[in-house]
């Protein structure tokens, strides 16, 4: 159930806290939006949505009490790297906070996940794993289909976005940073499939829920990085350190005018952080 559903999770307690207008709004209906991704994947029973609610209330609880402080944080250390020439070094040290706070709400989350896990009939288990295997299959149809010009224009329209998000409009020179950037990429989408497709079997497998299940989960979980391929590994880390590296020099690039609008942006979210911490208070 993990991979099916880190994508909300994080997105609803990590990178939706973005600055924006709607993220207070959209936080505080996690309770909401959780289960209706969940619902995409399994029909629940009305018994099954209550057990459900029930195990998300304390895990949301920790996560405003427990995790929003630590985020603060990650804002004051954004800031910091700011005041100085920024390095992919730098760089890289803010996307480890940001993996690591994303790993404590995994590790958290996992629990809530095994529980409803248990809840669950074999045959919405089998429906469970029958969409992520027809996913599979559209991330497959969608990705690989690509030509690498294809896959490096995507890679550069996506930094771009990311980057005009916080800067604002990009200068020729900036565009050209992250093109530079999208170029020295390597293809991952065929090596993340093919780890993707393992980690759909050996779920699969943990899903038949002999005696143990749940701690094989546990385990599987835990010991990740060594069951994934050298090959993926160095992958990411080549693409990681491009991408670092390019932002780093993007951030050297910013006008006074982008500037502003960054440090904008990270008082805005500083304020929604510290806004969702009092409402729990």
């Amino acid at each position: 159930m993990k991979q099916a559903l880190r994508l909300t999770i994080l997105a609803g307690l990590l990178l939706s806290i973005g600055g924006c207008s709607s993220t207070t709004f959209v936080y505080n209906r996690l309770d909401f939006i959780i289960p209706w991704y969940v619902g995409k994947y399994v029909d629940l029973t009305r018994d099954q949505k209550k057990f459900l609610d029930a195990q998300l209330a304390p895990f949301l609880s920790w996560h405003r009490n427990e995790e929003l402080p630590l985020y603060l944080g990650i804002v004051d250390d954004i800031e910091l790297v700011l005041e100085g020439p920024v390095t992919g070094a730098g760089v890289a040290a803010l996307a480890t906070s940001f993996e690591e706070a994303w790993l404590r709400v995994e590790y958290r989350g996992l629990e809530w996940m095994l529980a409803l896990g248990g809840q669950l009939s074999r045959q919405q288990m089998m429906e469970f794993v029958a969409e992520l295997r027809e996913k599979q299959v559209e991330y497959e149809e969608e990705y690989l289909s690509r030509s690498d010009q294809e896959y490096r224009e995507e890679a550069y329209e996506n930094l771009q976005d990311s980057a005009q998000d916080f800067l604002g409009r990009l200068d020729w020179g900036q565009r050209g940073i992250l093109e530079e950037a999208a170029a020295q990429l390597q293809r991952s989408d065929a090596i993340w499939l093919r780890e993707r497709a393992r980690w759909l079997d050996r779920l699969e497998a943990l899903l038949q829920r002999e005696e143990g299940w749940q701690e094989g989960v546990r385990e599987a979980l835990r010991n990740r990085e060594q069951t994934t391929s050298e090959d993926y590994r160095a992958v990411y880390e080549h693409n990681s350190r491009v991408i670092y590296q390019g932002l780093a020099t993007l951030a050297n690039t910013r006008s006074d005018k982008q500037d502003r609008r960054l440090r904008k942006r990270l008082d805005d979210l500083r304020e929604d952080i510290e806004s969702l911490i009092a409402a729990g208070a």
